[in-house]
């Protein structure tokens, strides 16, 4: 696929599901005021480069609420395993978009700034199929955490490999730690319209099974991931803890 940057188009679709093991209805739960998503779609809309923003749903609830506040929303099947193929059906209704770029639902600080970093770069290059983000680890201890997905990178800027483990491993103890800074995987995706309709229709990959991570399914099938890094830590929501934690954030 040869776009041009003067043909292309990217949409940014929020996948929200109501379903969720630690916190059910997070979407909708409300963080100074107003639902979660509200946050993300209200970032979302600052990002400089974006045509639509755009909430793709299975739920009812999700979808009244995020029409009430002005958004566009697509429903979607309640059937899709990951969020990429919730997006991959919007897409299919998005005619004249170009590219997609996927925000998580339940990511209410996401940063304008890196969004605009991600489309500007999918605009400047029609080779890139995939795009994402990281930043160095705030917190050194956080590399040991498995919830905490790590990357490490070519020296062309693309993705090497994703883990839950710490990567790399320094074999020698005389080794500086700045030899290699430990990089935090964020959860923001953009895609080339023919590489998202190619990866889900891709059967899951060995790597994906066993670290639980879909984005090895691309790496496992040649399709290349550009990384953009960034200094935002990005605050996501898993837990009503976590939404605690957030709305302090937002009132300071």
């Amino acid at each position: 696929m040869s776009t041009s940057t003067s043909k292309a188009a990217i949409a940014l679709v929020i996948p929200a599901r109501w379903g969720s093991t630690r916190f059910p209805g997070k979407c909708l739960h409300p963080i100074a005021g107003k639902p979660l998503v509200q946050h993300v779609w209200e970032r979302s809309l600052q990002a400089k480069g974006i045509s639509s923003v755009v909430i793709a749903t299975d739920d009812d609830r999700i979808a009244e609420a995020a029409l009430n506040f002005g958004a566009e929303v697509v429903m979607t099947s309640p059937e899709h395993p990951s969020g990429t193929d919730r997006i991959a059906e919007t897409a299919a209704r998005l005619k004249g978009i170009t590219h997609f770029i996927n925000v998580q639902g339940d990511e209410p600080m996401i940063d304008p700034l890196l969004i605009g970093s991600l489309a500007k770069a999918l605009r400047s290059d029609p080779k890139i199929c995939m795009i994402t983000a990281a930043t160095p680890f705030s917190d050194p201890k956080e590399a040991d955490d498995p919830n905490c997905v790590k990357v490490v990178l070519g020296s062309n800027g693309d993705a090497l490999y994703f883990s839950r483990s710490k990567i790399p491993y320094h074999r020698d103890a005389k080794d500086k730690p700045s030899i290699v800074t430990p990089l935090l995987h964020l959860g923001i995706y953009g895609y080339r319209r023919d590489v998202l309709r190619k990866l889900v229709r891709l059967a899951p990959s060995p790597l994906e099974q066993c670290e639980k991570l879909e984005q090895l399914r691309a790496l496992e099938h040649g399709i290349p991931i550009r990384v953009v890094l960034t200094t935002h830590p990005g605050v996501g929501v898993d837990t009503p803890a976590d939404a605690v934690r957030v709305e302090k954030l937002m009132r300071s």
